[in-house]
């Protein structure tokens, strides 16, 4: 019997335990999957401790960069991202990060292909925004990343007027704003320069229609939650601890 989890923050919400609980189920196995909601990172290593027969772990918000150096080796495109999702425990009680993210995000965002132009708008600077622009990179989009404080790498919420919104066909929320409880946020942008030639994408998959995708919905953009990536990157994460 082996035990895998999820590490984050306010973690309530997730829907890895179901996942992962069902799957076991399915399969007959006799493995568990347990939520450990930390308040710093400077648990993690307790947990690790407190748990010898832990053999995976997700990472979630906010821990997903804050993690790295905790961790014996990290897997080249995880480094390149700079974000890790998933961590392997060998045997011997290494820990290799990896990151399954933009894997999931690739997957689920070519069911909305064709795009009407390959130009985008990432709405975050954590570490799932850093694994979404890693995908976009591979294909080749156009893109901005969007932050409260505009930077050398980054416009602020303020920037956006019509002609970039016009001209930024796929939007991307990585932002937590309209995670379950707190329903009624969402990301300040200005929603009445959207149109049918948008996609929204959301990362956050509970509720499954947030504020944001409603927005979207209602100007003709076609809008998508994160479950869908987040099943895919979940398979791939099972894929690396079985490996």
């Amino acid at each position: 019997m082996a035990k895998y989890g999820l590490i984050g923050k306010n973690i309530a919400y997730s829907f890895s335990k179901t996942f992962f609980t069902v799957k076991f189920e399915q399969e007959k196995r006799n493995d568990s999957y347990h939520n450990f909601d930390l308040e710093s990172i400077e648990m993690f290593p307790d947990i690790i401790k407190q748990h010898d027969d832990l053999r995976g772990l997700n990472i979630t918000i906010p821990f997903k960069e804050q993690i790295i150096p905790l961790l014996d080796k990290v897997d080249k495109e995880a480094e390149k991202i700079g974000a890790v999702n998933t961590v392997k425990i060998l045997r011997d009680g290494r820990l290799i990060g990896y990151n399954t993210d933009h894997y999931g995000f690739a997957k689920s965002l070519a069911d909305f292909f064709p795009i009407k132009e390959k130009t985008a708008l990432v709405l975050g600077t954590g570490g799932a925004s850093k694994a979404i622009c890693y995908v976009l990179d591979t294909m080749n989009f156009d893109y901005k990343v969007v932050s409260r404080i505009a930077s050398e790498n980054t416009i602020s919420y303020n920037d956006l007027n019509m002609s970039i919104m016009s001209s930024h066909c796929l939007i991307i929320n990585c932002t937590p704003l309209g995670t379950f409880p707190n329903i009624q946020e969402y990301p300040d942008i200005p929603y009445e320069f959207l149109s049918k030639d948008h996609v929204l994408f959301d990362l956050i998959y509970n509720p499954r229609e947030t504020e944001f995708l409603k927005r979207g919905f209602a100007k003709g953009s076609r809008v998508s939650n994160g479950l869908k990536m987040l099943e895919y990157q979940a398979k791939k994460a099972w894929t690396i601890w079985k490996s």
